[in-house]
């Protein structure tokens, strides 16, 4: 799967790092302090992965989700609050929860080794990469996104969100590389997809929060791993 590749894109959240089930917890806990209700977390993942598909071509997905939120569950607040709500409770969870994955970083160090360029390429925002690169030492005693990742394209950087193709067209462009000559590492369905519709093989790493879609995320990857121990031993046997 590495053959012929110059560069390796890591998508973040459920990727690279155990955090899909961190934005159930805040999530859990803005519906908890904005209408005193308790809502199973597996449904609010469900909620919000269907929201935010049907809210990406707004120019605000995740504004509109809070909209969402309020109509679904009455908060007071407007939509705007309840953003800055919700990312106000995320802190202590992106700073001291948050942590990487088993042996991701051993992959990035090994690829960079054999100077294969990294490209970190996620819909999660700028501010939260920064947090993480301040703040969280789960993260930040392991990799360095900055030091690390050639190019780093966050929300900011993007029209579309995945499954749009846009964030690994703009990969491309950017190294001016051949859809071949790269190669995706994505834990969800839309994230597959995006690398289906950008025409760049991709694997298709485990995660528990997209377990429920692991039979399409294993039928339109080109590649599928448990977690980055099996994927960094698929990447040595290559090397040797």
């Amino acid at each position: 799967m590495f053959q012929g590749k110059k560069l390796v894109c890591f998508d973040l959240d459920g990727t690279l790092i155990d955090s899909v089930g961190i934005w159930n917890q805040v999530d859990a806990a803005l519906i908890q302090e904005l209408a005193n209700i308790e809502v199973d977390l597996s449904q609010i993942q469900q909620q919000r992965d269907l929201q935010l598909k049907n809210f990406k071509h707004l120019p605000d997905p995740y504004l509109e989700y809070c909209a969402y939120l309020k109509a679904l569950y009455g908060f007071a607040p407007n939509k705007e609050e309840v953003k800055n709500r919700r990312y106000s409770i995320s802190r202590h969870f992106l700073d001291d929860i948050v942590e990487l994955k088993p042996q991701a970083d051993l992959l990035i160090q090994a690829l960079k080794q054999q100077q294969i360029s990294l490209a970190l390429t996620t819909t999660t925002s700028l501010f939260n990469v920064q947090r993480y690169q301040d703040n969280n030492r789960n993260i930040n005693s392991k990799i360095s996104f900055d030091e690390d990742f050639a190019l780093i394209l966050t929300r900011e950087n993007v029209q579309n969100i995945k499954p749009h193709p846009e964030v690994y067209l703009n990969v491309l462009q950017a190294f001016n590389l051949r859809p071949e000559e790269c190669l995706i590492i994505e834990d969800s369905l839309v994230g597959v997809e995006a690398a289906n519709h950008a025409g760049i093989e991709v694997v298709g790493i485990y995660d528990q929060h997209s377990a429920h879609e692991i039979d399409l995320i294993k039928a339109k990857a080109n590649y599928y791993v448990e977690n980055f121990a099996e994927l960094l031993s698929s990447f040595n046997n290559n090397i040797h």
